[in-house]
């Protein structure tokens, strides 16, 4: 792309921010250029937005009826999947899927529970509840 073709629609999504974009200047060299984004992006980011929602509603209906653990709907809730709370709480991903549970939630010690707390930025009483 060159640099005087990179889009500058404004996104929504960006709340007014600016990022980067790799184009070609005048000479061909790569060069960065700030972007507003465009409308193309906006709407496929907000389509995954919407459907992190969608994710996290189900995860509390399930949650509800005593089939998951609060641990699957504020992962939801907070735009993670499990390899990404895997990373961020440093508990092996089929630890995470075994707390995701009921069962194996209810076993979590406080040091535990603590982990999973810092990485979804939450207290330790919220991750325990739904909302």
């Amino acid at each position: 792309m060159d640099a005087n073709n990179v889009p500058q629609e404004g996104n929504a999504t960006l709340g007014g921010q600016r990022k980067a974009i790799y184009a070609r200047d005048e000479n061909g060299k790569l060069t960065i250029v700030a972007s507003r984004g465009w409308e193309v992006e906006e709407i496929v980011t907000r389509q995954a937005v919407d459907a992190m929602a969608q994710q996290a509603e189900v995860s509390r209906e399930r949650v509800l009826a005593g089939l998951a653990s609060p641990l699957e709907y504020w992962m939801h809730a907070q735009r993670m999947d499990v390899a990404l709370l895997a990373q961020s709480s440093g508990f092996w991903q089929w630890r995470v899927r075994r707390h995701l549970k009921p069962q194996g939630f209810s076993r979590l010690s406080e040091a535990q529970l603590g982990r999973y707390a810092q990485a979804l930025g939450l207290a330790t009483a919220a991750l325990r509840k739904l909302p």
